[in-house]
C-alpha cells in the first residue's frame, strides 16, 4: 500500500484536530502523553504503532530526515483501539530527545505556532519489534506491512 492515508481514523480527547494541545500533554508541564483513540482499521491489521513528529521544527538530520521526533510507540496487538492519557501499552522506541518515552511539545521559545503528527499506522504483521527503535528503524522494518494509516494533527506556541 506504501504510505498513503486510509480510512482508519485516530481522535483525542484531549485535543481536536487542528486545535492546541493543553499544556499538559507539552514538556512545559507533566509531559502526558495524551488519550488516542481510532476506528475503521482496514481488514487484515494485526497490530498498530503510534507517532508523534514536529515537522516544523527547525532541523535536519545527517540522513536528510527534517523535524522532530516526539513519541513512537509500536507492538499494540490488533485489539487495541486506543491508549489512555500517559499509557504504558505497547512497546516504545526512542524520541529525539534521546530517551524511549514520550516528549511533548516543546518548540523553541518565539519560533510560533508548531504543528504536532500525532499518526496511527495499521500493520499487516503481529512481528514483535525490539524496544528502542528510532523511527527511521522502525518504518525501515514496516514499511512494507503498513496497510492503513492517517494523522491526528494538534498544535502548540511556546509563550
Amino acid at each position: 500500500m506504501g504510505f498513503a492515508l486510509s480510512d482508519i481514523q485516530l481522535s483525542s480527547s484531549a485535543f481536536k484536530q487542528g486545535e492546541a494541545i493543553p499544556a499538559k500533554h507539552t514538556g512545559e508541564a507533566e509531559d502526558l502523553s495524551p488519550a488516542l483513540s481510532w476506528k475503521n482499521a482496514p481488514e487484515g491489521t494485526k497490530a498498530f504503532a503510534v507517532i508523534c513528529h514536529d515537522p516544523d521544527a527547525p532541523l535536519v538530520s545527517a540522513n536528510g530526515t527534517y523535524g522532530y521526533v516526539h513519541w513512537v510507540l509500536y507492538n499494540l496487538p490488533a485489539d487495541c483501539s486506543s491508549l489512555e492519557e500517559g499509557t504504558s501499552k505497547g512497546t516504545a522506541g526512542k524520541n529525539d530527545f534521546g530517551n524511549t518515552n514520550y516528549g511533548g511539545p516543546m518548540p523553541p521559545p518565539g519560533h510560533g505556532v508548531h504543528q504536532y503528527y500525532f499518526w496511527i499506522l495499521a500493520l499487516d504483521s503481529d512481528e514483535e519489534l525490539p524496544p528502542g527503535l528510532t523511527l527511521w528503524e522502525f518504518l525501515a522494518k514496516v514499511e512494507s506491512k503498513v496497510i492503513g494509516m492517517n494523522r491526528l494533527v494538534g498544535t502548540y506556541q511556546r509563550s
